[in-house]
């Protein structure tokens, strides 16, 4: 599960990605996404709920002491 969380953050970071170029005119400027600012706004929502996955998929649990 671990695994497959992270390459779904990891794609959801390219495809944010991609939207803010797109949105912003910087690549891909041919489309209904060229030069529209609010699909670089949903990139970088997306960027940021995918950062959040992986933070959360990786962060260190804290392991219980061994029972005596």
């Amino acid at each position: 599960m671990k695994w497959f969380l992270n390459v779904l953050g990891l794609l959801m970071m390219l495809a944010g990605s991609v939207w803010i170029l797109q949105g912003t005119g910087m690549a891909f400027t041919v489309g209904m996404m060229a030069n529209d600012i609010r699909w670089a706004y949903a990139g970088a929502a997306l960027v940021l709920v995918a950062l959040a996955i992986i933070i959360f998929t990786n962060r260190g649990r804290k392991k219980l002491p061994p029972a005596r």
